[in-house]
């Protein structure tokens, strides 16, 4: 592992800087990137998508107000850079949010880009307009959203309902991509229209997906490649020996683990891999609406059963973080102190005890050694997701449960468990920013199309609200602690391990830097190049 890697592993962030001093190296234009895809997904519309599947090869093609840093290896406010607005300010009441945008900037099509775009993709999230998304697995994000207006073609001006400071990192997310007011959903599905560095150039399904440089970039100079092309692999194993044979220049990000790590640096020892932390949890499921499990008593005993450890010791060889909700400090600023985890259910270091505990439970409930509790444990159907349900399946036998593996291809996943169409499911949820707007109204708010689980609590859904429109980050801070802390005692979704997982990459690709959620806002490859 080089510098860099071994500096995520110890917590240490010093993302750029680590490049001063270094040699200079230089930019070479052509080539194409060879990527393996993991699976094939339902569509290639971010905004409809709840996967980065559809994120890694699209994100390049589009572009957002602002964004991420793509050097700064945490996101923050502070790491917040313009893209397809060139300055931003706020109204005195908080309430305004403006944004001056590019001119002369225009979509792969060559129709020019203009703040109508702005509005339309926001009255796209919001529900607003004729033209409907399909599906919208973050239109939480803009409940706050009152409207946007345009002053001419070159500015938008966002009216809250209420202040709400973090808008601007939804807003950076790689899943808030700006969408032509031009172009029907119906067809950025299959073929994305963008003003991106790169032209989308055919998404075959169960195949391949490619991209292509667009010569008319805004960023002149941009992008070094002249593409990409993501061929699907489902196999895990198949295609990591892919990449070890050379076929592939880089492997699909943050899907190589621990094990597979050691296995790449003796067979491809000249290949570079970074562990990082991903903002991806592993949790669980339980549907509140489906009897037995609208059953507290039977959701606490399910959370009592589990051993964090053990899933971390077995998928990740100890290399990955317990948490609540929230990403689990020093890669996230936001997560409760492991103090505090100690005394929620299931966190004590007493297996044992909380699985009596659970067993008593249960027994109330009427089950016991002759009698248990059968369930269908449904996970998407890809190698992350099947590995720690076969975990949960064992551990859930402990609390006479009897779980069977309910394995759903990827584009039905998505659609499944956002109609509640299942009992208990093992889920990996990517938070695609460390801020509890994101995390809280995605996945936790009453009625939110990402709230699997189909918890409500309007009283939490209030202190959601407060905490969003503080303005003092430690106060915040404290507010958060505290609705994470009630999520986790009310089982809505309890969460299993904050995972930590690695991209591996040949030495002739350069220019890569992964940040926390590099899946979910570092992938536009505008400034990657090919040295071969």
């Amino acid at each position: 592992m080089n510098t860099l890697g071994r500096l995520w592993k110890s917590g240490m962030y010093l993302g750029a800087a680590l490049l001063v001093g270094a040699p200079a190296l230089a930019q070479k234009q052509g080539g194409i990137l060879h990527i393996y895809h993991r699976d094939s997904p339902a569509s290639m519309s971010i905004h409809e998508e709840a996967t980065f599947s559809t994120l890694i090869p699209v994100m390049g093609v589009m572009n957002n107000l602002v964004m991420y840093d793509q050097s700064k290896p945490q996101n923050s406010l502070d790491a917040i850079v313009p893209d397809l607005a060139e300055s931003w300010s706020w109204g005195e009441d908080g309430k305004t949010l403006t944004f001056k945008l590019r001119s002369g900037v225009k979509w792969h099509d060559g129709k020019a880009f203009t703040a109508n775009d702005v509005k339309c993709t926001v009255d796209l999230l919001l529900g607003k307009g004729s033209a409907k998304l399909r599906l919208n697995p973050r239109g939480g994000w803009y409940h706050n959203v009152e409207d946007v207006t345009v002053t001419g073609d070159t500015e938008a001006v966002f009216h809250l309902k209420r202040p709400q400071p973090a808008l601007l990192a939804l807003l950076a997310s790689g899943y808030t991509p700006i969408y032509p007011c031009h172009v029907a959903p119906a067809q950025m599905r299959q073929h994305p229209i963008g003003t991106g560095p790169f032209k989308f150039a055919e998404f075959k399904a169960n195949e391949s997906m490619k991209v292509v440089r667009n010569p008319d970039y805004w960023k002149k100079d941009r992008p070094y490649l002249d593409g990409v092309e993501y061929t699907i692999i489902p196999n895990r194993s198949t295609a990591v020996l892919g990449f070890i044979a050379g076929k592939f220049d880089m492997t699909f990000p943050t899907e190589i683990n621990v094990p597979l790590m050691k296995d790449i640096a003796g067979q491809a020892p000249d290949a570079h891999c970074e562990l990082v932390p991903t903002n991806v949890s592993i949790n669980l499921l339980i549907n509140r609406d489906k009897p037995p499990f609208d059953n507290a008593e039977i959701r606490r005993a399910m959370a009592l059963a589990l051993d964090r450890k053990a899933f971390i010791d077995i998928l990740f060889e100890g290399k990955a973080d317990i948490g609540g909700a929230m990403l689990p400090a020093p890669a996230g600023v936001w997560g409760m102190p492991a103090e505090e985890l100690a005394k929620l259910p299931g966190y004590g270091p007493d297996i044992g005890k909380n699985r009596a505990e659970a067993r008593a439970i249960m027994q109330k409930q009427g089950y016991g050694p002759d009698k248990h509790l059968p369930v269908k444990i449904a996970t998407r159907n890809i190698a992350q997701y099947r590995d720690p349900a076969v975990i949960l399946i064992d551990q859930l036998k402990h609390v006479y449960i009897d779980g069977e593996l309910d394995a759903v291809e990827t584009a039905n996943w998505f659609p499944k468990v956002a109609r509640k169409d299942y009992q208990v499911g093992l889920n990996l949820t990517g938070s695609s920013v460390d801020d509890p707007d994101q995390q809280f109204y995605e996945n936790y708010a009453c009625g939110s199309q990402r709230n699997y689980s189909a918890y409500c609590n309007k009283e939490i859904d209030a202190l959601v609200d407060k905490q969003s429109a503080e303005t003092d980050q430690e106060k915040r801070k404290r507010m958060v602690w505290e609705i994470d802390r009630k999520l986790q005692e009310d089982v809505a979704r309890p969460i299993i391990s904050h995972n930590r997982a690695a991209t591996c990459w040949h030495p002739q690709v350069k220019g890569v830097t992964l940040m926390v959620n590099s899946s979910y806002n570092g992938w536009r490859m505008e400034d990657w190049w090919l040295d071969k």
